[in-house]
């Protein structure tokens, strides 16, 4: 087993990293001040900007890789509430690469974007006495774009780094699921042997291990309109008969075994309280803990949708995908867990994982194939919200975890 108190230039790039908690704070701050909620394309690209500035090196921080370089992202496809489909504009990736030659290659992934628009009211940082910061996007995930870029640097002043190559992709579209990137998350992940990603981790420091699929569906119902008070029969009510379909579809939660949930979170429909209403939609939530469960309560889904289609004074139709995998722990994502659990110990850090119901890309790469860990971000909690906060000391903290993860798989390959 390889320890980081082996080599003395390891020991002394993980110390550097102990004088920069200002800068990474400082930085966080402004990142965190400029609004980058998804479809503020100007602001994900003011943030970009910034970002690319620091990979490209400036002051006392050398360049970072080989070329750093801003992509366009696709529009990000949307299907509106009258069954229509709409283009929404995204924000540019930001992709910076090191050693492309190298035999060893590993992916580095975070979002830059919020789920914070820009006309909401929380937009600025705070300080907190008790040593946490407060602000949009603190822990999701700018803090983990700072650690990850910390990590790098110090990474980068050992000779170590000449083992390994780097592939960074920021994406600006992860809260809406990676709807632009993801052709690229797939492309550039796959030319690695493992990803990692900087979501936060949870509150008490526990790391995810694996994640449930999911999955989102739009149910579309046709009916036929006519008068309420002239000509009520002749009317085929969409809003009643889509809600039965979707009230059995609901049902699922309490017949089909296993930890499958089934959340219809929209639906609306009709106008007019005088007119029978001749169109309703629903939208639906699935989430898995395996492909078997997750393939169970699709067919169960569609099986009810082909029923109710059956009817001849109706049309019924199921729109959307499975937008992430269930993300289990396989033989290869062990072994990257095996390698941060030898790292913080090293560095005295307790790890510790926890499955957890929420999606991130690594979903995404573990259905590409690429065994990943996606919990390398800093400590904090309350996530799309107001009260949203990170944990200062768990910068530097986390940064060195992840810098002495690359040592570690730079001196001893996976």
């Amino acid at each position: 087993m390889w320890s980081l108190d082996q080599s003395s230039e390891c020991v002394e790039a993980l110390s550097w990293l102990e004088t920069q908690q200002a800068a990474m704070l400082e930085l966080l701050q402004d990142l965190c001040n400029q609004n980058s909620g998804t479809f503020n394309v100007r602001g994900v690209q003011a943030v970009v900007d910034r970002l690319q500035m620091e990979y490209a090196g400036h002051g006392e921080y050398p360049r970072l890789g080989d070329w750093v370089e801003q992509f366009p992202t696709p529009p990000a496809e949307v299907l509106n509430d009258l069954a229509q489909v709409e283009a929404y504009p995204l924000g540019p990736m930001l992709r910076a690469e090191a050693r492309s030659g190298a035999a060893q290659q590993v992916f580095l992934c975070i979002h830059t974007d919020t789920v914070y628009e820009l006309a909401h009211a929380f937009q600025k940082c705070q300080l907190r006495p008790d040593g946490t910061l407060n602000g949009p996007g603190v822990i999701d995930a700018k803090g983990g774009l700072v650690v990850m870029l910390f990590a790098l640097r110090a990474f980068e002043r050992t000779s170590l780094a000449q083992q390994l190559g780097w592939k960074v992709l920021l994406n600006p579209d992860e809260e809406i699921g990676s709807m632009g990137s993801h052709a690229t998350l797939k492309e550039v992940s796959q030319q690695c042997r493992f990803g990692l990603l900087f979501e936060p981790v949870l509150p008490d420091g526990a790391l995810v291990s694996s994640r449930k699929g999911a999955g989102n569906f739009t149910l579309i119902c046709r009916g036929r309109s006519a008068h309420s008070g002239r000509n009520f029969a002749a009317g085929r009510n969409a809003v009643v008969y889509l809600a039965r379909c979707v009230a059995e579809i609901d049902s699922l939660n309490h017949t089909v075994a296993g930890e499958s949930t089934v959340n219809v979170g929209r639906f609306h429909g009709g106008g007019a309280v005088n007119v029978v209403p001749d169109f309703a939609m629903a939208r639906v939530n699935v989430r898995a803990v395996d492909p078997e469960q997750l393939d169970e309560i699709l067919g169960h889904i569609r099986g009810i949708v082909e029923r109710f289609d059956r009817d001849p004074d109706y049309q019924l139709r199921i729109e959307g995908h499975v937008t992430s995998p269930p993300k289990v722990v396989d033989a290869a994502s062990r072994q990257i867990q095996v390698r941060i659990e030898e790292t913080g110990k090293g560095l005295g850090v307790p790890i510790h994982w926890r499955p957890s119901g929420g999606a991130s890309d690594g979903n995404k790469l573990s259905g590409y194939g690429v065994p990943n860990v996606d919990t390398l971000g800093p400590v904090g909690d309350h996530l799309h919200s107001p009260e949203e906060y990170l944990v200062v000391e768990s910068l530097v903290q986390r940064a060195k975890l992840a810098a002495g993860l690359l040592m570690n798989v730079a001196a001893r390959p996976l």
